[in-house]
């Protein structure tokens, strides 16, 4: 047999419901903090190498312990030296480069890097998601 069909929730007159309520202030976002393999990112920057190439996956681990070769340190001191001359809150020049097969380190993070693809540089900005890859 049927039974009575009660609302579970009923909103009384004059009430304004959850819905509305929201719709009418604007809602503060807020940002989840972002951690490689439970390390937050302040932490990931002070890492040494030697201790980010423990927390890599076994392709990373191996390129690195194979030594980083001259090419991608001076990748590196470039996109350091764009960094130091840009003012706050503003992206950094990005830096051209050939290498696609670099690994991704906390450093990198909010450079632009302009990837070559066999044709023209294509500009890439490292996030946090990216690391390690």
């Amino acid at each position: 047999s049927q039974g009575l069909r009660v609302p579970i929730f009923e909103v009384a007159k004059g009430q304004k419901s959850v819905a509305t309520m929201a719709e009418g202030e604007p809602k503060k976002r807020t940002f989840r903090k972002y951690s490689y393999r439970g390390i937050d990112l302040d932490k990931l920057l002070d890492m040494s190498n030697q201790d980010l190439m423990e927390l890599f996956r076994a392709r990373q681990r191996r390129k690195f312990s194979r030594g980083i070769k001259r090419k991608p340190i001076t990748v590196l001191k470039k996109l350091r030296k764009a960094k130091r001359e840009t003012a706050y809150g503003e992206k950094p020049e990005a830096v051209k480069t050939h290498l696609r097969n670099m690994v991704i380190v906390p450093e990198m993070i909010g450079s632009v890097v302009g990837v070559y693809n066999g044709k023209q540089y294509i500009n890439v900005e490292i996030k946090p998601e990216m690391i390690g890859h």
